[in-house]
């Protein structure tokens, strides 16, 4: 082999070019600092935190449509009132961003390289980066609401759907 690359200086250099080619695919990853500043720029722990405000208006809204109207008693409303409070309290806990972070960073830290985590932060500290941060919140919501909207009358369907199959399971035969 080192005979045949003496002999033919260009293997010799399609060689050296096809492996400096391939350093870039073994790029350094991202120290855990470069990943905790990206989280800071994006405001993700914001975003986490207002990701749970959603989910708890998203359940009242849901149980809101699956009583359809019907009238409760005070004990019954005492309890759908309270219901999405204590969804979203153990939300809270069991989804901290203490215990999102690190997964959160492990995830950016296989999927990044340093120098893509470097220009991510220099786009998030820009203008419109900073920009598409605090929009972003508005467009979740947005988000959610029209997909609640698109998701309802699937729901119903679903639920008159599995209300048939019971009452057919129930059926003597």
């Amino acid at each position: 082999m080192m005979k045949t690359l003496r002999a033919r200086p260009w293997l010799a250099a399609l060689a050296t070019s096809t492996l400096l080619l391939a350093l870039p695919a073994q790029a350094a990853e991202p120290s855990a600092e470069s990943v905790d500043k990206l989280l800071v720029v994006t405001k993700s722990q914001a975003l986490v935190e207002q990701m749970y405000g959603h989910m708890e208006t998203a359940m009242r809204a849901g149980m809101q449509q699956a009583l359809g109207g019907r009238r409760l008693t005070d004990r019954q409303q005492a309890l759908v009132e309270r219901a999405p409070a204590e969804f979203a309290a153990v939300m809270r806990q069991e989804l901290s961003w203490e215990k999102i972070k690190p997964i959160q960073a492990g995830i950016y830290r296989e999927t990044f390289t340093q120098e893509e985590i470097n220009g991510l932060i220099a786009f998030y500290e820009s203008p419109l980066g900073r920009s598409f941060i605090d929009k972003m919140p508005v467009v979740m919501q947005r988000s959610n609401q029209l997909m609640q909207a698109l998701t309802a009358p699937m729901m119903d369907k679903m639920r008159a759907a599995m209300e048939r199959a019971v009452a057919e399971a129930q059926a003597p035969s």
